[in-house]
């Protein structure tokens, strides 16, 4: 299992404050450590960031679980992701409860990162 630590940024909140519409310590964001899953498309947070951040939810997308079943699920957004040097403009797929943040295929190659 490989993890990373990564920062979740609401980006609407980083450009209102770039417009000067709201101050740079009102920006929304969380520093998390995700499962690095090249096995997931997107990201996945978990309802509890999702409040966190105040993100809105954009669509309901259906997502194949673990055990199978299909679920649909809150896509929110969007979301900029910082890795190290690296940063990618994504939305996510919202998991039930406390789940583990995911950080799928899309995000990665979005920063041009490998496992």
């Amino acid at each position: 299992m490989v993890t990373a630590e990564i920062t979740l940024v609401n980006l609407e909140d980083k450009l209102l404050a770039k417009n000067n519409v709201i101050p740079d310590s009102k920006v929304r964001k969380i520093n998390v450590t995700a499962l690095v899953d090249s096995g997931a498309y997107f990201l996945a947070i978990n309802e509890n960031i999702k409040e966190q951040l105040g993100l809105a939810s954009l669509r309901k997308v259906p997502a194949a679980l673990a055990n199978n079943t299909v679920v649909n699920l809150d896509m929110v957004g969007p979301i900029e992701v910082l890795f190290e040097n690296r940063t990618a403009t994504v939305d996510a797929m919202v998991l039930p409860g406390r789940s583990e943040v995911l950080l799928g295929s899309i995000p990665m190659e979005a920063m041009d990162v490998l496992v």
